[in-house]
C-alpha cells in the first residue's frame, strides 16, 4: 500500500518485452534503487509493480499484459520522469490517502490552466467510474494523492501547488497527455460492501410493486 506522496521520481532507462513475449520489463533509474530488495513492491506511476532486479542505480520490473492495457506502462518511452513512490511501513505518516496501486482506467488530460503559482488541471475520465468521484475527495493521478476541486460525470479539476508541480512528473504532462487514474479504494469497498443490500432491496419493491399487483394477462 503507499501514500501517494511521490518520494522522488525516476527516469525510464529500458521498455523491452518480458521473455514470454507479451508483458514487458522496465529498468528504472532510481535514488533508492539501492535499497531496494527482490519482491519488493514500487509505485511506478501509480502502478504496483514487482521488483525482479536490481543494481545501486537501477531497478527491473515486470509489467502484465492486464497492467499494459489498464495503463501507460506500455506507453512510455526512455528518457521519461516518473513517479516513485516505495510501500508505506507501520510507522510511515499517512499524508496523502489510501493509495493501492492498483490503476482503474486511464485519463487524459484537457486543460492545463495557470494562476498565479498554482495550476488548475481538468482530466477526462470513462463516465462509468464517476460513482467513484465525490467532490473535495481524493483520487490518485499517476501516483499522486490529489483532492478533487470539481468534477462531473465525464472530467475532473484538481488544483496542483507549486512544490508538487516541482517535485513530480506532472511538469511532463500536456492537453492529450494519458495519466493513471486509481480512484479511492474506500468508496469502492463500501459499494462492494453494500450491493447485496441493494439488490435485496430492488428485488422486493419490484416484487411488491410489480409483480404483486400485476394483473393476469388473457
Amino acid at each position: 500500500m503507499f501514500t501517494g506522496l511521490i518520494e522522488s521520481l525516476g527516469t525510464l532507462i529500458e521498455s523491452l518485452p518480458d521473455l514470454d513475449g507479451i508483458g514487458r520489463r522496465l529498468a528504472v533509474a532510481a535514488p533508492f534503487a539501492a535499497e531496494l530488495d527482490l519482491g519488493e513492491s514500487v509505485s511506478v506511476n501509480g502502478t504496483c509493480l514487482t521488483v525482479v532486479d536490481c543494481t545501486p542505480e537501477r531497478f527491473t520490473v515486470q509489467v502484465s499484459p492486464t497492467t499494459l492495457d489498464l495503463t501507460t506502462m506500455g506507453l512510455l518511452e526512455p528518457g521519461t520522469r516518473v513517479n516513485l513512490e516505495r510501500s508505506v511501513t507501520p510507522s510511515t505518516r499517512l499524508g496523502g490517502h489510501w493509495v493501492l496501486g492498483h490503476v482503474d482506467t486511464r485519463g487524459r488530460i484537457d486543460r492545463i490552466h495557470t494562476e498565479g503559482q498554482s495550476h488548475h488541471i481538468t482530466i477526462a475520465y470513462p463516465p462509468q467510474y464517476s460513482r467513484w468521484v465525490l467532490p473535495q475527495g481524493s483520487i490518485t493521478l499517476d501516483g499522486i494523492s490529489l483532492t478533487i476541486v470539481a468534477r462531473d460525470d465525464t472530467s475532473v479539476d484538481v488544483t496542483i501547488i507549486p512544490h508538487t508541480w516541482s517535485h513530480t512528473n506532472i511538469q511532463q504532462w500536456r492537453p492529450g497527455s494519458l495519466v493513471n487514474i486509481e480512484f479511492d479504494v474506500l468508496g469502492k469497498y463500501l459499494e462492494h460492501l453494500m450491493a447485496p443490500y441493494r439488490d435485496a432491496t430492488q428485488s422486493s419493491n419490484l416484487f411488491e410493486g410489480g409483480m404483486m399487483n400485476a394483473k393476469p394477462t388473457l
